[in-house]
């Protein structure tokens, strides 16, 4: 199974970039597939402008952040300088953040439980904006991680749409850290698949290549384009 050989490189270098756009192309030719089919997230959180500034003048417009409010302290000077950005939350949502997340981010990728399907079914009313949706599955069923169990997402997915009047566009999973990913894909584009979801959010800077070869046409890529992370205050 194909694996990414992007490395992470320093913050602010456009050369990551390039790095993992040589691979996703790589591992679309693989897998047989258009490299269109596959859109790459750059993982910006935590980074600040500074560091983002050079990756969006390399041409990439779509990028992931975790936290509302991180999100809301740097995106909407880049986004008024570059209307053409996309932003997708990627980390938890809390219900009291639905409001702002709405009127900030394009997807919302970690639609987990039925408090956050009926706050942002009461947000669609008052606002225009609708993100596009991603349920988040727990593959690996982890109770330190958020997402809907494998043996529920039926159930979840019919709620969201006849209870609570949300349009679902695909689903979303983390594989545990410690076991191969390519089963916990495998699962999640069979549950997608049976629901009539066309969009599959999996893969990050270790393994979207593996992703991409079950049908990824999301991939969430963090360290391998910005380099390491920096450490909390």
């Amino acid at each position: 199974m194909p694996t990414s050989s992007a490395s992470p490189l320093t913050p602010s270098s456009p050369s990551g970039l390039a790095a993992v756009e040589h691979d996703i192309a790589r591992a679309c030719a693989d897998a047989r597939r258009d490299r269109a089919s596959v859109t790459l997230i750059a993982v910006s959180k935590t980074f600040a402008a500074d560091a983002i500034a050079p990756v969006i003048a390399a041409g990439q417009r779509v990028f992931g952040e975790n936290r509302v409010q991180e999100a809301k302290a740097k995106w909407p000077e880049l986004m008024a300088a570059h209307p053409d950005i996309a932003l997708h939350l990627i980390g938890p949502l809390q219900s009291n953040k639905t409001k702002e997340a709405v009127a900030l981010f394009d997807a919302i990728h970690s639609v987990d439980r039925p408090s956050l399907c009926e706050a942002l079914s009461k947000e669609f009313a008052r606002q225009p904006r609708r993100p596009e949706l991603f349920v988040q599955i727990n593959t690996g069923e982890e109770p330190q991680k958020a997402g809907i169990a494998p043996t529920d997402a039926d159930d979840f997915l019919a709620r969201c749409r006849d209870t609570y009047g949300l349009s679902i566009a695909g689903l979303m999973c983390i594989p545990p850290a410690d076991e191969a990913p390519a089963p916990h894909f495998a699962l999640t584009a069979r549950i997608a698949a049976r629901n009539g979801l066309q969009k599959l959010s999996m893969g990050m800077s270790a393994d979207f290549a593996v992703a991409i070869a079950f049908g990824a046409t999301h991939v969430r890529v963090g360290s391998a384009i910005f380099g390491t992370r920096p450490k909390p205050a």
